[in-house]
């Protein structure tokens, strides 16, 4: 069976033995703790999102469970980008995972400079970029929602690495295809979609909002359907390759999203109850790949949409 993908870049490509990755955000720098599983094993790795500068994040509380899923607001905490490269990214040598490095600054300019800072960092496959962060400039509205202001994001990063790039979108958008072809038009390699859902819950008891900035990402199976809409709309209307993000928990979400018209997908909020949940998912696939009779991966993917 092969499940070998390929997402191919300008000056280089971003190669996997298999479709399934972490996301951003849950498996922080791979290196914080034991996984339970040989990370080895996984077709890549992304980071939490890291900026120019460090950022200590935001309030507490910071994350709260909600009925099929989980808030957070960490606040894009991390060492910065020097950092990073000084002290981190030497650790990933000893891998033969790809390592996908996300990326998010408050200006235009700034993606582009932490991008520049990434290139030619040795362990360093891809990028992905990270376009659902406030914009100071635009009076808080998110890069990802406009789509000039996430083509510039774009061409930003394009234009200082010779990395492949991936341009993760957001979901709170009215059309999020018009903002998919704005960002591939600028350059991106590959999407992923998507990013948290805006949230909040609140204390019936206190009176006040659970988490502590107010507002919060809701990610877990309860944003799946969504996310897997949204895979299915930009599949149907453009040519790039997809990543799925959402709600994946098994071999049969996964099965989904590929159905849907995404080339891998990404796994993150399952790892909080199931740390081994992206090997897992893993095995799922290839169960389910056996099950059906399907020699390679690239078989399924987007077989839904000439069944819709």
């Amino acid at each position: 069976m092969n499940l070998q993908l390929e997402i191919p870049g300008r000056k280089s490509s971003l190669v996997m033995i298999n479709p399934i990755m972490t996301a951003s955000g849950t498996f922080s720098f791979g290196l914080d703790k034991p996984h339970g599983f040989n990370i080895q094993e996984l077709g890549a790795i992304v980071t939490k999102t890291v900026t120019l500068r460090p950022r200590k994040g935001s309030p507490q509380t910071r994350t709260a469970e909600t009925t099929g899923g989980m808030l957070n607001a960490i606040g894009l905490q991390n060492p910065g980008v020097t950092a990073l490269i000084r002290t981190i990214a030497p650790k990933w040598t000893r891998w033969r995972v790809p390592v996908v490095v996300s990326i998010l600054g408050a200006t235009v300019d700034e993606y582009g400079e932490v991008a520049s800072r990434l290139d030619g960092v040795e362990n360093v496959s891809a990028i992905e970029v990270n376009i659902s962060s406030p914009n100071a400039k635009r009076g808080g509205m998110e890069f990802g929602q406009e789509a000039d202001a996430a083509a510039a994001v774009t061409k930003s990063v394009i234009q200082n690495t010779t990395l492949p790039v991936i341009v993760k979108l957001t979901p709170n958008v009215t059309d999020i295809v018009e903002i998919a072809r704005a960002v591939v038009d600028a350059g991106a390699d590959a999407l992923c979609v998507i990013n948290t859902l805006q949230a909040m819950a609140i204390d019936v008891t206190t009176r006040a909002p659970v988490i502590g900035s107010t507002f919060s990402g809701l990610s877990g199976p309860a944003i799946k359907p969504v996310a897997l809409r949204m895979v299915y709309q930009v599949a149907s209307a453009l040519d790039v390759p997809i990543i799925g993000c959402g709600g994946v928990k098994s071999g049969r979400d996964a099965a989904e999203f590929l159905l849907a018209g995404a080339c891998a997908v990404q796994v993150g909020t399952a790892t909080f109850a199931n740390p081994s949940a992206p090997l897992d998912v893993l095995n799922g696939l290839r169960d389910y790949l056996t099950n059906h009779d399907v020699v390679d991966v690239g078989e399924i993917v987007g077989a839904a949409q000439a069944a819709g």
